[in-house]
């Protein structure tokens, strides 16, 4: 249900906010990637409420350095929404500079979160109210990579305790045939991300046509994101143009504009739209443009996790939203978690999914 009159940041900007002071909470955790995952808490309070919000800034370092220097920010005082995210645009919230430059729209997102939790709070409401719609429930999608060398174990031993589960899979070049075949079988694969346009990363995926042909012919209903447009992959997905979706490079309305084609689909992670008024902007255009959006995560730990599930139940329930409970991304999922379509779960007042911050 869309939300009535005027733009969804419009709805956001004006609520008052209190911060009497802050704090910031470590977190980590193995997850099915091989990593050990770490993000940071950020617990701000004032005028007896408490907002929360989550830094997933991707480099351990980051966080280490963060949080030895503990609250060390100027953010105490009365401020409105927007005031206080034209705030936090101006401090430099990296004690030194970060290991990569995305890592600051991370953290600006983070602080917003728990901003906007905090003031939602402080008002007595939830945030589906202020927007003026309503969270419905929620598809995800579990999202993988299959190790080196590739093997269908990840996504065997899920289904096995989750038949009906669905999945965004990471292609790699060390995927054969056998293994693609089996994937197929499975029928439960929606999404494939060929992490074409990182660079640096530990999930780089150089451009490998034949890669690229054998897994768009193999899922021909499965979305394709974030591929690598050489000259010889792009002659081969372009009767594919529909499925393709794009991640790594949205960061704003303007990159959208700025893709090589129209889309039909992209993917909106809140942190990687870097605040409030970005990523409500980019809301307000896909569903003005008719593009379709679904939402998606950066292992999150803690309450993030969430923050964009609720997020997703607003603005894009139905699609393959990569935003699985916590426990899916566990090296080993434990029996019991909740299955998709995730119940609406929004606390009674703030920015919160499921539970009250402490």
């Amino acid at each position: 249900m869309s939300g009535a009159g005027g733009s969804t940041w419009s709805r956001l900007a004006g609520l008052a906010l209190q911060i009497e002071e802050y704090e910031l909470q470590g977190l980590a955790r193995q997850v099915s990637s091989a990593f050990e995952r770490k993000t940071t808490v950020i617990r701000i309070r004032g005028a007896g409420a408490v907002g929360v919000g989550e830094d997933v800034t991707y480099d351990a370092v980051d966080h280490e350095i963060a949080q030895a220097a503990g609250p060390s920010l100027a953010l105490a005082g009365d401020w409105t929404l927007a005031s206080f995210s034209e705030h936090i645009a101006e401090l430099d919230l990296f004690p030194e500079a970060p290991a990569r430059e995305v890592s600051r729209r991370y953290r600006i997102w983070a602080y917003e979160a728990a901003a906007l939790d905090l003031a939602l709070r402080q008002a007595g409401q939830p945030l589906h109210t202020v927007l003026g719609r309503a969270p419905q429930p929620l598809t995800f999608v579990v999202s993988l990579r299959l190790g080196e060398p590739p093997s269908l174990e990840p996504i065997r031993g899920r289904l096995e305790l989750y038949p009906t589960l669905r999945f965004k899979l990471d292609p790699t070049s060390s995927w054969d045939d056998s293994l693609i075949t089996a994937l197929v079988d499975t029928g439960a694969v929606d999404s494939v991300d060929f992490k074409g346009l990182y660079t640096g990363t530990i999930v780089d995926q150089p451009a490998d046509p034949d890669l690229y042909r054998r897994v768009v012919e193999a899922f021909p209903e499965a979305w394709i994101e974030d591929p690598k447009l050489t000259p010889e992959i792009d002659e081969i997905l372009r009767p594919h143009r529909d499925r393709i979706t794009w991640d790594a490079s949205i960061h704003s309305v303007q990159d959208i504009l700025a893709l090589p084609f129209p889309p039909k689909m992209v993917n909106l992670k809140p942190s990687r739209l870097g605040g409030l008024r970005s990523l409500t902007e980019a809301y307000d255009y896909c569903e003005r443009e008719g593009i379709g959006a679904y939402g998606g995560g950066q292992f999150e730990l803690g309450p993030g996790r969430g923050q964009i599930q609720y997020l997703a139940a607003m603005f894009h329930p139905d699609t393959p939203n990569d935003v699985a409970p916590t426990g899916y991304n566990l090296p080993r999922p434990e029996p019991g978690l909740p299955p998709s379509p995730l119940a609406p779960a929004s606390s009674p007042t703030g920015f919160g999914w499921g539970e009250e911050p402490a």
